[in-house]
């Protein structure tokens, strides 16, 4: 099949691992993704230049990765010129472009989550504070790219970012703080149908110890040990599934990848977000363990046939990623110095995020440069395979996480 994937990180090249041995194109790309697919040049927030891409290449799926190109409408354009598309419409991608949006459906759909006040002037923004504390939960109401939000016990820290989101002409969202560990749950849905992946955990914060400030993910693990059995279906018949229905009561059905981020309190799972597509770095180690064709389960989202695809089969086991960050990430990346180390061309063990080519050489091109991959019989044998790969790489001046999976493997995360 010809399959046209449009993103240029690291979940863009696990999503190129999963459906090689098909003839694919990704664009805008980066320099790592070159041994799996073709490497074009696209606008992503533009729907016409993806579609005019997709002709050219004769596209008979386009799988979209992030959030720019579905909330600019990407799908809606591919599906009128008659390309099956993985992604949600512009309207059904309002889950994650307006946070105001998805609270309205939670609402109606009877979904656990935290309760919210949308500010919009900064005179404001005093009383929300005082509404919302000690603990403060401060949002950007569109699209941040996961770096939107400032939780901290911290007043003058809270109104700051507000402040300044709003005198970016945007809105912000003050919200309770939820309790508990967070899940990240990816569901594949269509319509009503709703089939979930395993589930993972993030670390959004760039420092061990959850120290530093969020940033678009430093690493994550699947499965989750310290999960209750059942856990995963709490969250699709409470949360995934609701939804999709009241989706489809309001005339916008979703189909695509619908991430539920939830955290699991002393009454179960509640909502912290919403993402429209696959999240990253969750998606690098979730795909690492899916046996099922992954172009089988994209094309029938695509094609609204997910009710006939069968069971989802995995590899037993766990998986986890690192990821490798440029000096002064997520704030002032250092961009253009030289990456070296094995298997940066082994897509099962490094997955490029922010590199590109200078002189025959990897550089880094971004603040999250490289996915680092690792498998095993347990969790700690996966972190271990992880971290004994990413000591192989050099790059001046990045850093990465040391303790990811750490609580769970000791056993600190209890439900």
């Amino acid at each position: 099949m010809r399959i046209l994937v449009i993103g240029s990180g690291g979940r863009e090249h696990a999503l190129l691992k999963g459906l090689a041995g098909h003839e694919l194109t990704v664009a805008p790309g980066n320099a790592g993704m070159a041994s799996l697919a073709e490497v074009r040049s696209v606008d992503v927030a533009s729907p016409e230049s993806v579609v005019e891409l997709a002709k050219d290449v004769d596209a008979e799926l386009v799988v979209i990765g992030p959030e720019v190109p579905l909330v600019a409408g990407a799908v809606d354009a591919l599906q009128a010129a008659g390309i099956p598309a993985f992604g949600p419409t512009k309207a059904a991608a309002q889950l994650e472009g307006s946070k105001a949006f998805a609270k309205d459906v939670m609402a109606a759909a009877g979904v656990a989550t935290a309760r919210a006040q949308r500010v919009e002037r900064i005179e404001e923004i005093d009383d929300a504070l005082e509404a919302f504390g000690p603990h403060y939960v401060v949002k950007d109401d569109g699209l941040a790219g996961g770096k939107g939000v400032v939780v901290t016990l911290d007043a003058a820290e809270a109104r700051a970012h507000a402040r300044e989101v709003i005198e970016a002409g945007n809105p912000v969202l003050f919200e309770s703080f939820l309790e508990g560990p967070e899940v990240s749950l990816f569901c594949l849905v269509d319509g009503e149908t709703v089939v979930p992946l395993l589930p993972a955990q993030d670390h959004k914060r760039a420092y061990d110890n959850d120290e530093g400030p969020n940033t678009g993910g430093m690493g994550a693990y699947t499965p989750l040990p310290w999960l209750p059995e059942g856990g995963v279906d709490r969250i699709v018949d409470e949360i995934a599934r609701p939804v999709a229905r009241e989706m489809v009561a309001r005339g916008i059905p979703y189909q695509g990848l619908l991430y539920v981020g939830a955290a699991w309190g002393p009454e179960g799972p509640s909502v912290v977000e919403f993402n429209a597509r696959f999240g990253d770095p969750e998606t690098q180690p979730v795909l690492s363990l899916l046996r099922t064709p992954l172009v089988d389960v994209l094309y029938a989202v695509a094609t609204g046939s997910l009710d006939t695809l069968p069971p989802l089969e995995w590899e037993d086991g766990y998986a986890a990623t690192v990821v490798l960050a440029a000096k002064d990430y997520p704030e002032h990346p250092k961009t253009g110095d030289v990456i070296a180390g094995a298997d940066l061309d082994n897509p099962d063990v490094v997955l490029h995020a922010g590199t590109a080519t200078k002189d025959g050489e990897y550089v880094s091109a971004g603040g999250r440069v490289l996915n680092v991959l690792g498998k095993g019989a347990t969790l700690q044998d996966a972190v271990d395979a992880a971290y004994q790969a990413i000591k192989q790489i050099s790059l001046e001046g990045s850093f990465y996480r040391k303790d990811i999976g750490r609580r769970a493997i000791e056993g600190e995360i209890r439900i």
